[in-house]
């Protein structure tokens, strides 16, 4: 009954981290939309093996509006980055703050936590920055090394429990 135990709470603890991390970025696009793709023009749909004049400027059209998309995506993208990278950093904070109140909980959030850095660094690498992105992957290895610290090097470090007696 145990096992049975141990592995529902493996479960509930990837799910709720997983949910945690659908939340965020589900959350982010509702209340910081990106720019609006051009839509594709019908017409390029039916082209013949000899594009007509108007059909290539219309293609040539098109390119331009998608050029202007993707130049306006880099920025929100660095943008959602850092809205990401700011709530992981505060999941794993207080993911540490109740692991010792609630543990299953906790991890569910440090897990949460731990996804949305990953998200965090996809855009990140999808703002085209290479300073940027570098300076989102340190924040995330400082991060989660201080995570890994705090929570399964320190956790077991014994506690000193001899008190010194003054003369």
């Amino acid at each position: 009954m145990k096992e049975d135990n141990k592995i529902l709470k493996l479960v509930y603890t990837f799910f709720l981290g997983l949910l945690i991390a659908i939340f965020i970025g589900v959350g982010i696009n509702t209340f910081y939309p990106g720019p609006k793709a051009p839509e594709f023009p019908v017409v390029l749909n039916t082209l013949s093996k000899e594009p007509t004049t108007d059909e290539l400027a219309t293609q040539r059209a098109f390119d331009i509006k998608m050029e202007q998309h993707n130049k306006d995506m880099r920025p929100y993208n660095r943008n959602v980055s850092i809205i990401a990278l700011i709530a992981a950093v505060v999941l794993l904070a207080v993911s540490l703050v109740y692991e010792n109140k609630i543990k299953v909980m906790a991890d569910g959030v440090m897990l949460g936590g731990l996804f949305v850095l990953l998200y965090s660094l996809g855009r990140g690498f999808a703002s085209e920055n290479s300073k940027y992105v570098f300076i989102v992957v340190t924040v995330g290895l400082v991060t989660v090394l201080y995570l890994g610290y705090h929570r399964f090097v320190k956790a077991h470090e014994p506690k000193n429990t001899t008190s010194k007696i003054k003369a």
